[in-house]
């Protein structure tokens, strides 16, 4: 903005001088002679003492514009005075000594290096323009060569010491950067670098280079770093991995698969077993109570066949067959009957008639019995 005023102050005086060029010109001063016509030199007073205002303005603007500086929200500004810093500005608007202090203003958001492979604005990995083998090779601790590509997020977290701490800060992290890879990946073999260490491999990688950089102090702290491919070098030792990879992966689909059918099919049988032991408990105590009772039964039979022998063989003589006949199909004969008669039918009739006289019968022996027995 400040090269447009200036800009515009110049076209100002030359516009300025060529008015009063053009308006020296139209004044002509009439001579004697009548064949020649003289014209009067233009009048350049007011110029010269436009010019010096002019300077003098431009001067005001160029240094009232270079005292004034503003710092964005993503940035931090350095002030020094003769090579010494004197303040450390945030974001804001701010005002400097003109030609005595310089404002350095240095990026504080999050930035990204590439390690292994140069970025591009399509970054394609797998592109052999793209890699670099000095820095993707590297040895495992079962002495094989792999390809390995990280990616490294870092930001300023000292200006101060970003500026002067090293000359190129940039290049002090890629050289710790690599140096942490590469003492970290040498303690892994070949599989757990390719497959299931990589977590592990970025943060003690991580965790090296952060304790580097606090000691080096140049004003740069790790934000993340992840391993974006790792595959051996040559495309048959990569297919070969690739295979044992997929046969893993296809082992531990088996087994999530074997311990999901166990997880459905042991809590079912638990279940199972629960229910048979609690129905054979249940039928347990069930048979105990029945055998109990069955014992108390008999007890008090015995007590009373000792008391009356007789009568309580009959008694029980009777109730047995009081269970048995009415299941059981009875039929009446002298073995030279021709004609067999089933009881059922004559019992439908008298049921009633014989059960009340079947009743008298038993009460009458009873007595019969009773009265024998105590004469």
């Amino acid at each position: 903005m400040l090269f447009f005023i200036v800009l515009l102050i110049g076209l100002l005086i030359a516009y300025i001088i060529y008015y009063f060029n053009e308006q020296g010109n139209k004044k002509v001063v009439d001579e004697p002679d009548p064949d020649k016509e003289q014209k009067k030199k233009p009048d350049l007073t007011l110029v010269k003492r436009i010019i010096p205002f002019v300077v003098i303005i431009i001067a005001v603007i160029l240094i009232a514009g270079g005292s004034v500086y503003s710092v964005s929200e993503q940035e931090q500004g350095v002030v020094t005075m003769f090579g010494k810093i004197v303040d450390i500005k945030t974001a804001g608007l701010y005002f400097r000594i003109p030609f005595i202090q310089e404002v350095q203003k240095v990026d504080t958001t999050t930035h990204g290096m590439a390690i292994g492979y140069t970025e591009s604005d399509q970054k394609d990995i797998n592109d052999e323009n793209s890699y670099v083998e000095a820095e993707a090779l590297m040895i495992t601790s079962d002495f094989n060569l792999v390809d390995v590509d990280f990616y490294l997020e870092y930001r300023v977290s000292d200006p101060v010491k970003y500026l002067y701490a090293a000359k190129d800060p940039e290049a002090v992290l890629r050289s710790k950067a690599m140096a942490s890879i590469r003492s970290t990946i040498v303690n892994y073999k070949v599989d757990d670098v390719i497959t299931t260490g990589k977590s592990k491999i970025q943060a003690e990688i991580k965790d090296k280079l952060t304790k580097e950089l606090t000691a080096n102090e140049i004003g740069l702290e790790v934000m993340n770093i992840s391993m974006q491919d790792a595959e051996p070098p040559t495309s048959e030792v990569s297919a070969a991995f690739k295979a044992v990879e997929t046969a893993k992966q296809g082992a531990d689909t088996a087994v999530n698969n074997a311990n999901k059918y166990k997880n459905e099919q042991v809590p079912a049988a638990e279940a199972s077993a629960d229910a048979i032991i609690q129905k054979a408990e249940a039928a347990k105590a069930s048979r105990i109570a029945e055998a109990e009772g069955q014992m108390e039964r008999f007890n008090e039979t015995y007590e009373q066949y000792k008391n009356y022998p007789y009568i309580t063989k009959k008694r029980m003589f009777y109730e047995t067959l009081e269970s048995v006949l009415p299941k059981a199909k009875v039929i009446i004969t002298d073995g030279s009957t021709q004609t067999l008669y089933p009881v059922e039918s004559f019992s439908e009739v008298t049921e009633g008639y014989g059960s009340s006289t079947y009743s008298n019968y038993t009460t009458q022996n009873e007595e019969d019995v009773s009265a024998a027995e105590t004469e």
